[in-house]
């Protein structure tokens, strides 16, 4: 700027160090552990199919869901490695030794048609791998969601 002479810089001020902007990171909570002998299990309607997850499509029509459904009883901190081990009583292809199971929620948007939202992966046989230790609360499952599971 003209006729502005240099200003001398000012030394910075000590205060506190450079904080996030922002919300702070969510800190990650465990639920509470559900005991199983006192708390009645909900019924979990799971669909499986092999090489991929249904569409949404398939759920436009209460009643006229796909026709590969199997109904666990379970409760909400149910591991996706639990939900693999009843899977695989069940479904031929997760058995395989190299079976790759892909979880995902099946649960109406705001405008009623339904999101298919994946969640999670384990494998048949690798305790300990992939999303194993996850449960279906730490996942965001609601009561009344679907649960997808592809066989790959």
């Amino acid at each position: 700027m003209a006729g502005m002479g240099e200003m001398p810089m000012r030394p910075a001020r000590p205060g506190p160090p450079m904080q996030h902007r922002g919300p702070p990171p969510m800190a990650r909570l465990r639920p509470e552990p559900i005991d199983r002998e006192k708390t009645c299990p909900l019924l979990l309607r799971v669909f499986t199919r092999v090489a991929g997850h249904h569409q949404n499509e398939e759920f436009a029509v209460r009643g006229k869901e796909p026709k590969d459904e199997v109904q666990i009883y379970t409760w909400k901190d149910a591991t996706l490695r639990e939900l693999t081990d009843l899977v695989k009583e069940v479904a031929l292809p997760a058995r395989k030794r190299n079976a790759r199971l892909s979880f995902a929620f099946v649960y109406p948007d705001k405008n009623g048609r339904f999101v298919v939202r994946q969640v999670g992966s384990t494998f048949a046989y690798g305790h300990g791998r992939g999303d194993d230790a996850k449960t279906l609360a730490e996942l965001g499952f609601q009561i009344g969601d679907y649960l997808s599971v592809a066989i790959m």
